[in-house]
Order: C-alpha cells, then structure tokens, then sequence
C-alpha cells in the first residue's frame, strides 16, 4: 500500500477507467495487523479455509460449484503481476522487488453435502446498492450515485460520501476518503449560503 501511494495508483480517477465495469474492481486486500500482510487466496488456504469456486446452486442438502477457483487465483495473479509492472515504472530503481506468487495447488470440491454444517460463509462479491437505502432514482445502471465530486447531479442537496471510486481509487479507503469529504462539506456549505 505504501508503495502504491508513492504512484498515482490511488489517484486514478474514475474518467480513466477502461469500461464502466473496471469501476467494481475492489482494492487489494491487507492488514496492518501484526505488522501487516496481504489477506488473498493463498494466505486463507495457508489459514485452512477450504475454498471453493463460484456456487451453481443448492439442491436440498447439497450445494454444487463451478470448477473455476483456478481460474479466480490466475486472474488475481495477473492484477498483482500488473501493479508489479505500474510500480516498476512508475518509481524505477526504488521499486520494491515483485516476487512472483507460489504456484496455487487446490483440487476443490465441486459438490458439497451441507448437512452437519454449523455456519455456511458465502461471499459474492461487491456490487452497489445504495438504491435500496436513498429510495430516489439518482443511481446509474450499476448502482453508482450520478454525482460530480459527491453531489448529485440529478437531486441538488444529496450527497455521496465514501463510495468506491466516487472520484478516485482512494475514495472508499479510510486514507482517501477525507478529500472526498472536504469536497463535499464545501460544495454543501456553497449551496447553503
């Protein structure tokens, strides 16, 4: 993380975005625990969880999975050799040395029997939803706000606040979301007035 913020990483704004979609890509995950280490794939399997591909469904007491998990780790392979590739250029001989990630081993289970199960976690990843709190049709079709530097610019007066690339990479991180917010708290201020 902090070799990223010394690039402009955190800074790219949404109008730089290759498609729409590139806009629902999450931020690397990590923890500053214990000194701080990233939180993927291999770290979880390291952990013992036992992972499994995209769920295809549940039929009575069995849940079936898509042979896909390889498939998830190599396309999260291919996002970290890519900022490997950005920090190179971007910071040159100060760049830090990008390892390449461990070969991946899993054989998942493509059928699962849930009966004596305590606790199913299951994740689908992230998708905008804010429709469903502020009830006003003021969301693009992926469930973004429509909003210039936070303010909508279909309802003057509603404001977005910490919304994952409202402006920039940063905008729904604890460290980037505060410029957002300076932003908005002036723009509401001026309306006011």
């Amino acid at each position: 993380m902090t070799w990223l913020d010394e690039t402009t990483w955190f800074r790219t704004p949404v109008s730089a975005l290759p498609t729409p979609q590139a806009r629902l890509l999450a931020n690397f995950q990590a923890t500053g625990k214990a000194g701080g280490h990233d939180l993927h794939y291999r770290t979880l399997q390291a952990m013992g969880v036992e992972l499994l591909g995209r769920l295809t469904g549940v039929e009575g007491h069995r849940a079936g999975f898509a042979d896909d998990l390889i498939d998830s780790v190599a396309w999260g392979d291919a996002r970290y050799a890519a900022v490997g590739e950005r920090l190179a250029a971007q910071l040159g001989d100060r760049a830090p040395s990008w390892p390449e990630p461990p070969p991946f081993r899993a054989r998942p289970l493509l059928d699962l029997d849930l009966r004596g199960f305590g606790a199913v976690i299951f994740t689908s990843g992230f998708r905008p939803d804010y429709g469903r709190w502020v009830q006003l049709p003021a969301f693009d079709p992926m469930g973004f706000p429509i909003a210039l530097d936070g303010a909508s610019t279909i309802f003057p007066g509603l404001y977005f606040c910490g919304v994952h690339f409202l402006r920039t990479r940063a905008s729904s991180l604890l460290f980037g979301v505060g410029e957002d917010a300076s932003i908005v708290a002036h723009t509401a201020a001026r309306r006011l007035r």
